[in-house]
């Protein structure tokens, strides 16, 4: 009968200790995210940079890994019209 009340104390813990465990993972996300478009910000900025330096959308484009039209798009987004 001992080891019965021990294996439900365990479920029962187990089961109340899901809903933290749930929000623990949902704050890891939210911070994930937070930190994804700082850096998607902080990749345009440096994308628009360059460009005015003199870099050409088809280096940043392969130096970055995005697309041409993809540099295209944030370099609009900064109002500079791309070559």
């Amino acid at each position: 009968m001992d080891q019965l009340g021990e294996a439900v104390r365990a479920f029962k813990a187990a089961q109340a200790a899901l809903p933290r465990a749930e929000e623990r993972a949902d704050q890891l996300v939210a911070d994930a995210r937070a930190r994804i478009s700082e850096a998607r910000a902080a990749l345009a900025a440096e994308i628009v940079a360059e460009y005015e330096n003199g870099a050409r959308v088809n280096d940043l484009a392969h130096r970055s890994g995005y697309t041409r039209e993809t540099i295209r798009r944030i370099l609009r987004a900064a109002g500079i019209p791309p070559d």
